[in-house]
């Protein structure tokens, strides 16, 4: 797209192994050195920041005519400056099975108490209720906010009431059979692939499942928002687009992000090549995504429930920290190993001082 509209110009994709990304790049920016354009993950934006392996964006943002378009839960801000952009989000949304779900007799669950009945009619009629990941860790941590925040948790004003809230929410799905306390070692994979099986009625899943579930499902099913109330978040997850604070190129790196990552053209490329979810709300209604039955209930969730990851109220040095605390609480509730008060309690002491609180 880029090279066809700017003739003479080559860009140079350079992949790294994401486990490898943010080492090389801070290697490199101690040395002075770096890409023109650094694509990331965005929940890593802040760390690369302070790294100083990203430069401010702010002069080039501000003035970006398209900026309306994308919703401030994709702007990456350390510190009061701008470094990144999502132009595409990847988020969690609720996979159902559309032939269990005609054979109890309900429809899509939109909200909690809904999916609750959904799933005791499942379980009552031999399937089990939904599958999500359990891991100790920041996957964990992922797959938890949602419902810790349709308890009226956040991290701005966290409470051990309305931890113990979520956490029990949990407890209850693993006491009732719903969940599986087996989640407690997934990762997002196995659950879908547990959910693909085509004996369970839902998953907690993303939007990075479409290609697998049109291989591999042999059965009718669909998406749905997840149902959180009217306090509920889902995390915006994905790729975050931002200049090296040693680009030699800075000015043609920000014309190569406006035509690509940060256009209506370029995200609806990504919808067709990888199924990512368009952050600017002129592609999110094209018709690409909003005529699209499993596409659109993604899209949706963006202006309806959409949440910045990481949670702009965490601190960055404290980030990688607070997610595995709460993912090994969350673990702990669905493995047994704590009660949801007891957990909350524990919970609410590790991260208030990673709070600043």
């Amino acid at each position: 797209l880029f090279e066809k509209d700017n003739p003479g110009v080559k860009v140079n994709d350079v992949y790294v192994p994401y486990d490898q990304l943010d080492s090389k790049l801070i290697a490199s920016a101690a040395a002075k050195s770096g890409p023109d354009v650094v694509v990331f993950n965005g929940a890593d934006a802040d760390n690369l920041a302070l790294a100083n392996t990203l430069a401010p964006i702010d002069s080039q943002w501000n003035s970006f005519a398209d900026k309306s378009q994308f919703p401030d839960s994709v702007v990456h801000t350390v510190n009061g400056k701008t470094y990144a952009v999502q132009g595409y989000v990847n988020l969690l949304g609720l996979w159902y099975n559309q032939d269990i779900l005609d054979k109890i007799g309900v429809k899509p669950p939109t909200t909690p108490d809904e999916l609750n009945a959904d799933m005791a009619k499942a379980v009552g009629a031999g399937y089990q209720g939904i599958t999500l990941s359990g891991l100790p860790q920041s996957q964990g941590e992922w797959q938890a906010y949602p419902w810790l925040s349709a308890a009226g948790f956040s991290y701005a004003n966290p409470s051990a009431s309305s931890l113990s809230s979520g956490f029990q929410t949990a407890k209850d799905w693993i006491d009732k059979g719903y969940l599986s306390k087996e989640a407690t070692t997934w990762d997002q994979t196995v659950p879908f692939q547990k959910f693909a099986a085509g004996n369970v009625a839902f998953a907690e899943n993303g939007n990075w499942q479409i290609g697998t579930a049109k291989s591999t499902a042999k059965f009718k099913y669909g998406v749905a928002p997840l149902p959180l109330g009217s306090s509920g978040k889902v995390y915006l997850g994905g790729e975050g687009e931002g200049i090296g604070a040693y680009a030699k190129n800075p000015t043609l790196a920000w014309k190569y992000l406006q035509q690509t990552y940060f256009s209506k053209e370029g995200q609806l490329i990504a919808v067709k090549d990888v199924g990512s979810i368009p952050a600017r709300k002129d592609a999110a209604q094209d018709p690409a995504v909003a005529g699209d039955a499993l596409l659109k209930p993604f899209a949706a969730e963006i202006a309806g429930s959409g949440a910045a990851y990481p949670d702009p109220a965490v601190p960055p040095k404290s980030v990688n920290d607070l997610q595995l605390a709460v993912g090994q609480a969350w673990s702990s509730v669905l493995g047994g190993q704590s009660s949801p008060s007891d957990a909350a309690n524990a919970l609410l002491s590790k991260i208030q001082p990673l709070l600043g609180k």
